[in-house]
């Protein structure tokens, strides 16, 4: 069975039955990365430190999209992959402070799989998603998330990208770090979403900050609002996906990582 996709960069060890070992640089960090056959599984490992950034990215995302500088002194777990709902807790011990970043379809991800469990949050930050991934008024109109699996082909993709993006800039910096993963995939993955989004409660889960994109064309800002009623919210001009606020957020230097 497919397992989550995992990306950490750490110092420990993680081993697992029928794995390849790879050896690469990467901006001077040394990575060992390991692939598993079926899910890939992909552990980077950076520091030793007592904090860690647990990132949940959006539907199709990949490692290759988030590429990015982390903050210092944190390790980073990279998730993606959303096939099945399946997750290595154990890869979450040890920490004494641990930043939640989600984005996108990562925000319910990230609900779902933390519910329930008590960690050591320095601080809960959503971005361009809700709890309530489909849902006319909260999330992403469900006549659309439907169509859009209706009729998946590299055309829709290739639409969906540049949705997220806006302008010809942001594009073509995307499609420098456009994810690996294939076309067939990524629809798995979409039918797995509309599946398991349309089977589960939304989440008891609290986030501490909600940041809405007032360009964002996928969960628009009016039903991001909607659904983070009583929850901090930061907006901006963004798209979907802002590789500037990216860097940003995983860098650890916004405002967006301070409360009120």
């Amino acid at each position: 069975m497919k397992k989550l996709q995992h990306v950490l960069r750490k110092t420990s060890a993680y081993f697992s039955e029928n794995i390849s070992i790879f050896f690469f640089q990467y901006q001077h960090v040394f990575l060992h990365v390991c692939r598993m056959t079926e899910n890939e599984a992909i552990i980077y490992k950076k520091e030793n430190s007592p904090r860690l950034l647990l990132f949940f990215a959006g539907w199709g995302s990949d490692e290759n999209l988030f590429r990015r500088t982390v903050a210092e002194g944190y390790d980073c777990l990279l998730c993606f992959d959303y096939r099945t709902l399946e997750f290595d807790y154990s890869l979450l011990d040890g920490y004494r402070e641990i930043r939640l970043l989600a984005w996108s379809m990562g925000v319910w991800v990230a609900g779902q799989i933390l519910s329930g469990h008590t960690y050591p949050w320095e601080m809960k930050l959503a971005v361009n998603g809700t709890p309530f991934p489909i849902d006319d008024r909260r999330g992403i109109a469900e006549a659309v998330f439907h169509g859009t699996l209706e009729n998946f082909s590299d055309a829709t993709l290739a639409r969906f990208r540049r949705r997220i993006c806006g302008g010809a800039g942001q594009v073509k910096e995307f499609l420098s770090r456009q994810p690996y993963r294939t076309t067939e995939e990524l629809g798995a993955e979409l039918a797995a979403l509309e599946h398991e989004v349309g089977k589960v409660q939304p989440a008891a889960f609290v986030w501490d900050k909600a940041i809405i994109g007032l360009c964002d064309k996928i969960f628009i800002p009016a039903n991001q609002r909607t659904a983070w009623t009583g929850t901090e919210v930061m907006e901006m001009e963004a798209e979907h996906y802002d590789t500037v606020l990216f860097d940003r957020l995983l860098e650890g230097k916004g405002e967006e990582w301070t409360r009120r």
